[in-house]
Parts: C-alpha cells; structure tokens; sequence
C-alpha cells in the first residue's frame, strides 16, 4: 500500500455526511425551541459552521458546530451572553463544557459544539464573539472563514492533520490548524502525503514563530490563540512524525 493509499483509506473511514439529508441536522431542530427560549426574539439565525460546514470534518471529531447569533440590539455583555447560555444548558439537563468561543454538549450521540455571537449591524455578517481564555472579545465572520477554506483544495490535507492533532492530544484550535495547513502548501501540487509531510516540515521550521491574521478582521491575531509553550508542543509532535519510519506511526 502507498502511502497516499494508507492516508485516503483514512480519509474514507472518517468521511462525514455533511448533505441536506445528513442526521446530525436533526441536532439543530432539537435545540431550536431551547434557543429561542433562551434568546426570545434576539435570535436572528442559526447555522452549521466551523468543519461541518467547510468540509473539514472528521468522523471521529466534532460532530457539528452551531453558529448562533443574536441581534446587535442585544444589551448583554458577550461574556455575559456566553454565561447565560452555558447556564440555561445546564438547566435543561446537558453537560455543557466551557471552550474558547464555544461550548461543547452532547446531543443524543452526537458533539456539538456551539458558538454566540452578536451581529454587529447592517447588511453584513460580522459578528462580535467572547474568546474566554483571554476574558476579551473579537470580530469575525464565519462566512468568510467557510469560504476561504472551503475553496482552499486543500481539505484532505487538513483533515489528516485534525485527526493526527487529536490522536496526540495537542490543543490547536481548529481555524488556526485550517491556516497553517494553507500557509504550508502555498503552491505546493496536489500528493496528498507529500503535503502532510510539507505541513510536519512547516510545523518544524516556521510555525512557532509565524503570525496568523483573521481574514476576517485584521485586528484578530489568531497564532495569539496558543501560548509559545503550546506552539513548542506542536513542533516537537511534528518533528516526531518526520522522524517516523512509517505513516501508521503518525496518524491511523
């Protein structure tokens, strides 16, 4: 078996159904009327986003990430709304875990994380979240996020490094991975694991001291997400995997 082989057979068995008939969509319509409890008429919308939507998926990650967001006439505090819903989650029985931007809950068999954000006005989609681990709060788009990695040709790639991360344990926020692993094959062809041994290569050389900047708002620092520590973790995973004498000693 080549290696291409071994990782696409990878690929394969955590392949996620991400189509208009998929299950997990039900996950949605089971928690609308708590949301709309919740947020009452300040709920504009709510929508799949993070690697649900951008085809960045692994089976045996994330199930689904719910966007939702609130109205800009909203008077509560983003940290205030991130509480709340925490709070109300817990009222109805789920074991909510506290993430960065999200929360993470179980919903039957499925992981669903979900992310509040404020709208910020007019006919855009920029929105105002709470980032906890820094007590702060951001602007972003997820539209832009889901575009610019959707269209990137480079999902495979990025899903093998998400599973590799999560079989090491490493904390890399997932959009900041989705940026390295873009920044990395730059003009690179299309061998799938001549890539992922580029991204090792990257993750070696240049990632713990690369600045990684929002599209979406260029006040956004994304490589500020990990401290110099948690980016030293990731390099010496990465120089692991290239000293590796074969693929299933990397990611299976």
């Amino acid at each position: 078996m080549t290696a291409d082989q071994y990782l696409q057979n990878i690929l394969a068995r955590e392949a996620v159904d991400v189509s208009s008939m998929s299950p997990v969509r039900q996950v949605q319509s089971t928690l609308y009327p708590l949301l709309t409890e919740w947020a009452g008429v300040m709920l504009r919308d709510v929508h799949p986003s993070g690697s649900f939507a951008k085809g960045t998926a692994n089976h045996s990650g994330t199930d689904i990430d719910l966007f939702i967001s609130l109205s800009n006439s909203v008077t509560e505090t983003l940290k205030e709304i991130y509480t709340k819903l925490f709070d109300r989650l817990k009222e109805k029985g789920y074991t909510p875990k506290q993430q960065n931007v999200s929360i993470n809950i179980r919903v039957g068999t499925y992981d669903v994380d979900l992310v509040p954000a404020k709208h910020q006005g007019g006919t855009g989609e920029d929105h105002s979240l709470y980032r906890r681990r820094a007590d702060t709060w951001t602007k972003t788009n997820v539209l832009t996020h889901i575009t610019k990695v959707q269209g990137s040709n480079r999902t495979s790639e990025i899903r093998i490094i998400k599973l590799w991360r999560d079989q090491k344990g490493l904390d890399f926020p997932s959009f900041y991975l989705e940026l390295v692993v873009l920044a990395a094959l730059a003009g690179k062809g299309r061998i799938l694991s001549v890539n992922v041994w580029a991204v090792f290569q990257y993750l070696k050389d240049t990632f713990t001291t690369a600045r990684f900047v929002d599209p979406a708002n260029s006040n956004n620092i994304i490589s500020d997400d990990l401290s110099a520590s948690g980016r030293a973790k990731i390099k010496a995973e990465a120089e692991k995997a290239l000293a590796a004498s074969n693929w299933n000693q990397i990611v299976v």
